[in-house]
């Protein structure tokens, strides 16, 4: 089975993740990028708890392009210290596995 990555990060406001998104798609960093509904999130952050509501971001790339996508997240996150999570997942469909392989290519 052939293998993709996913790339999964939030932000504090719907702008920043459509922006975040068209940035990896138009960059060849991720064939396609999701942006999900609110979500509140409950964490700690400078020894109090916060809460908060974020939206999510999940990116599909090839696993040769999460360094780079990675990369790209940190540096124009909003936040100080963002979750940028990876994932490597089997693909049900080599042809979306091509597809993303091909739609990551500089």
């Amino acid at each position: 089975m052939e293998q993709i990555s996913v790339v999964t990060t939030v932000v504090d406001a719907r702008s920043v993740a459509d922006l975040l998104a068209a940035a990896a798609v138009a960059g060849r960093l991720a064939a396609c990028a999701q942006v999900g509904g609110q979500v509140d999130s409950t964490y700690w952050w400078r020894s109090a708890v916060e809460t908060s509501t974020e939206w999510s971001v999940q990116f599909k790339t090839a696993p040769d392009r999460v360094e780079a996508l990675v990369e790209q997240l940190r540096a124009s996150h909003p936040y100080e210290v963002p979750e940028i999570l990876v994932s490597r997942v089997d693909c049900g469909h080599p042809g979306y596995a091509a597809w993303v392989f091909e739609h990551t290519r500089p």
